[in-house]
């Protein structure tokens, strides 16, 4: 993959140094001269050259071999303690509508000590076939066994296609597999469909800071990677009349060693706050001017049986802790009710929560982005309309 400048094309009309964000070409002796350190091979030159065609962008496409082999849907199943974690189960059900529209399997991979148990449990949630690797050298999660692992069994059953959750682990693996598949990866999706003619995997994910929403193609590799957030899709139903295949793997020593051990492990401290669990959120922003007013708020969650979130502003304010934060840089949350307060709605913060069942917005601005995803909008002042909602809320359900 290179750039090059035709020579006898070029005029040195300098239409392609103005058009180059990144300061990497300069015209000498009338002729472009890019700077090869500097040049991120974006293509804005080339646009701007398109009436000379004197810069030429030469790019390596290389292909899967025997792409058409690479048949299902997989899902790499995360586990803690023998558990499957709940995010598992939300691609489940994407995973098995994917499959469907593609009228192929849906996989589920299991890597641990004592996750056999587990395999009816995906079953249930929409999986076809589970490959088991269960071992106690596998007990404790670490980044180079257990992508291995996840490589070898993608090179024997080729899926075309694989959900990992966008978690620590998830991250963690599915780079590694990506690096030894030399494929691509599509992090922090929030939507994934199926391309009706060719059938590729739409991946569609915040791009630039969260300013606009890129759906990404992977036409010549297979599998398509992708890791998805937590609660930006709904779980799987539970059927316990389906049934499927459970494949175990055996693998020796080999496939175990790693260069970083696990001295201890510690439990987590679980915060008072678990914002991503939450079925009520009443969430703030920039409107309510200090952090003194989430009391507001607060009194509102706690009548519903709620927690309190907020935007990126509101923290980066001070003006509450991290752990409330919601949006792209935050927690994804999917709450029954999501009441945003005083929040006007840049898609950094709704790709956090536009999940959610049912989005109350209250803001004076009644031209503000969040009143376009809400399914009920009140304009006005926060601060008489949540306390008056606060009151009768707590009214109803002292009748009740």
């Amino acid at each position: 993959m290179g750039i090059s400048v035709n020579q006898d094309k070029c005029t040195g009309c300098g239409l392609c140094e103005k058009a180059c964000p990144f300061g990497a070409i300069t015209i000498v002796n009338k002729k472009a001269v890019i700077d090869l350190d500097k040049c991120t091979l974006c293509s804005s030159c080339v646009e701007a050259c398109r009436k000379f065609e004197a810069i030429q962008i030469i790019r390596e496409t290389t292909r899967t071999p025997d792409m058409e082999k690479y048949k299902g849907v997989w899902v790499f199943g995360e586990q803690k303690h023998g558990k499957v974690q709940p995010v598992v189960y939300e691609l489940l059900g994407k995973a098995r509508e994917l499959a469907d529209k593609l009228q192929v399997e849906v996989g589920c991979v299991l890597i641990g000590a004592n996750v056999k148990e587990e395999a009816q449990t995906v079953i249930h949630r929409g999986a076809d076939v589970v490959y088991v690797a269960d071992n106690p050298k596998l007990e404790n999660f670490l980044d180079e066994p257990y992508a291995r692992i996840l490589t070898n069994l993608i090179r024997k059953h080729r899926p075309e296609i694989l959900l990992v959750p966008a978690t620590t682990i998830g991250r963690s693996v599915v780079s590694r597999v990506a690096v030894q598949l030399r494929v691509g990866l599509t992090a922090d999706c929030t939507q994934l469909d199926i391309e009706p003619q060719q059938k590729f995997l739409l991946q569609t994910r915040p791009a630039f800071g969260g300013n606009i929403m890129a759906t990404v193609l992977s036409q010549y590799h297979r599998p398509q990677l992708a890791t998805v957030r937590h609660k930006v899709l709904p779980e799987s139903p539970i059927d316990t009349s389906r049934t499927g295949q459970i494949i175990e793997n055996d693998y020796d020593k080999s496939f175990f060693i790693s260069r970083t051990k696990v001295l201890k492990v510690a439990e987590e401290l679980v915060s008072a706050v678990n914002i991503s669990e939450a079925n009520v959120i009443v969430a703030g922003g920039r409107g309510l001017g200090s952090g003194e007013n989430f009391a507001i708020l607060k009194e509102l969650a706690d009548a519903l049986g709620g927690t309190v979130g907020a935007t990126r502003v509101a923290v980066d304010n001070g003006w509450i802790p991290y752990a409330h934060q919601i949006g792209q840089t935050g927690k994804t949350v999917c709450p029954n009710v999501y009441f945003a307060c005083g929040i006007s709605g840049q898609i950094q913060h709704l790709v956090g929560m536009q999940s959610s069942k049912i989005i109350i917005a209250i803001n004076k601005d009644s031209s503000a982005p969040i009143f376009e995803v809400a399914n009920y909008g009140i304009v006005g002042d926060l601060f008489e309309i949540v306390p008056l909602l606060t009151k009768k809320f707590k009214e109803s359900l002292q009748r009740s």
